[in-house]
Formats: structure tokens, C-alpha cells, sequence
């Protein structure tokens, strides 16, 4: 291979900021990632929330984490994309006996 081949630059990803909402299944979490936008027509600023099937290999994501994820190739039906960094990570509930 040449040197040219090893430095060729991949395309800038889609990477969206969300938080875990379910990590239930086996190697992949559900990320719901929050967009505010005005609205169109009568410029309120509307808030809407879009869920991403996301693949992460380790199955370290809990539910309530703040992740970065970034855009893959089709992983499966629903997955397209991966898991790239937890940035915080959820407070632990403190379990109340009465």
C-alpha cells in the first residue's frame, strides 16, 4: 500500500449528543437525543425528541447516561449507529426503605 492510501480522510459523521433511555437489550441502547428549533411558521422554539438504536460493544451505557454517538454504517434493521463516549454518567438513586 501506498503512504497516500493510509491517509486518506474518512467523511465528517453525524454525531448527536442524547441521553440512554433503555439498555435492555444486548449490545445496543436507545438514545433519546433532544433538537430545539423555532418553529417555522410562528417562530416559538419548539422542542422535539427523536430515538436512535445505538451499538455499543461493551454494554457500558446506563440508563440515564449522557453519550456521544456518531454515525455508522447499517449495523442491523434499526441500528445505524455507535456508541462513541459516555460524557457523564448518571446519578445513582438512592434506595428509600420505609
Amino acid at each position: 500500500m501506498s503512504d497516500n492510501a493510509n491517509n486518506i480522510e474518512r467523511h465528517q459523521r453525524k454525531e448527536r449528543t442524547g441521553e440512554v433511555v433503555s439498555n435492555k437489550m444486548q449490545k445496543t441502547i436507545v438514545v433519546s437525543v433532544k433538537r430545539r428549533f423555532p418553529h417555522p411558521q410562528f417562530k416559538k422554539v419548539v422542542t422535539s425528541f427523536k430515538k436512535f438504536y445505538v451499538h455499543d460493544e461493551k454494554s457500558e451505557a446506563k440508563l440515564g447516561d449522557i453519550v456521544r454517538i456518531e454515525e455508522t454504517r447499517p449495523l442491523s434493521k434499526t441500528k445505524r449507529w455507535r456508541l462513541v463516549e459516555i460524557v457523564e454518567r448518571a446519578q445513582e438513586q438512592a434506595q428509600v426503605t420505609a
